[in-house]
């Protein structure tokens, strides 16, 4: 019997669910077509702001014993280079390219979105609401429902292809900002971002980031990302992506039987660069488990 496993975000149709996240894929030709794209449904790029960031200084990754904590510092070489060092990887990409996006002050990102807009392949925008934001002491766009929503809507405004919106889970109401940000015209919810952490390097006694704090990603975050996703589809009709220690096929099962459409990976392939393959290969056996031949059938069917 032949198992569908193929996935679909809004519009945005997927070979598989699963969607290489933010910050993990090389800009290397290699790895934008081929071999190394089995099993992958979709590419995020790294981050795009306005003008180019340096990102954080000192110690960037620090390994945990259930994940990895990162201080980058959104490091990126802007929209114009972007645009200039990699239209044609996205142009020729056999996967939909998401454009991961910073939420900068609202002119900033509209900027920004302008001109990605003339860059033929995007399948979609992610605009990423973790961000801080400076008219709001320092507090991340998605902090609260006011906030997410001017975000949402900012980016509405100008661009009319497939919008998704990646949240943080620092919000007290994932369920509320979810809701919110539906009602400005997100296409697409992506549940969501590494959770605030920090570490202690035991050899110097000191903070082992410059910031202190960092982001914390990998097995440890999952319980956590799957009761965010749970809590956001039952809010909201637009389509969810689970996001957050998502390594194995029965992760990925895992979310969309919580309601996620489909799936981002990260850490996952920090470790092996074949994690999307490994993750569909395992997915036939929990789809037919539960009574189905395809994937999208059992979204959301712990709910029922």
């Amino acid at each position: 019997m032949t198992i569908d496993i193929s996935a679909k975000v809004g519009t945005v149709e997927l070979k598989s669910p699963v969607i290489a996240a933010s910050g993990v894929w090389p800009y290397s030709e290699e790895f934008w077509s081929g071999e190394k794209l089995d099993g992958v449904g979709a590419i995020c790029t790294k981050a795009i702001s306005l003008a180019p960031r340096r990102g954080n200084r000192g110690i960037r990754l620090w390994e945990t014993q259930a994940g990895v904590l990162n201080s980058i510092g959104l490091q990126n070489t802007g929209v114009k280079k972007f645009i200039e060092n990699y239209s044609e990887l996205v142009k020729n990409c056999p996967v939909p390219v998401i454009a991961n996006v910073v939420m900068e002050a609202v002119w900033d990102t509209q900027e920004t979105l302008r001109m990605l807009d003339g860059v033929e392949g995007i399948a979609a925008a992610e605009l990423n609401i973790s961000c801080p934001n400076a008219d709001g002491d320092g507090m991340a766009w998605g902090m609260t429902c006011a906030s997410a929503a001017k975000a949402a809507a900012a980016a509405r405004k100008i661009w009319n292809r497939p919008l998704w919106v990646k949240m943080t889970p620092q919000t007290p109401d994932p369920a509320a900002v979810a809701r919110a940000v539906e009602a400005e015209g997100a296409d697409a919810l992506v549940c969501s971002n590494t959770w605030l952490g920090a570490a202690i390097d035991m050899a110097s006694g000191k903070p082992v980031f410059d910031r202190v704090v960092a982001g914390l990603s990998g097995p440890a975050v999952f319980p956590l990302a799957l009761r965010v996703v749970w809590q956001a589809a039952g809010a909201v009709k637009i389509p969810v992506i689970g996001c957050g220690g998502v390594r194995s096929a029965s992760d990925c099962a895992g979310m969309m039987l919580a309601g996620a459409s489909a799936v981002e990976a990260g850490s996952a392939f920090f470790a092996d660069v074949n994690a999307g393959k490994a993750i569909c290969a395992g997915l036939p056996e929990y789809i037919t488990r539960y009574g189905k031949k395809r994937l999208s059938d059992i979204v959301g069917l712990a709910r029922e």
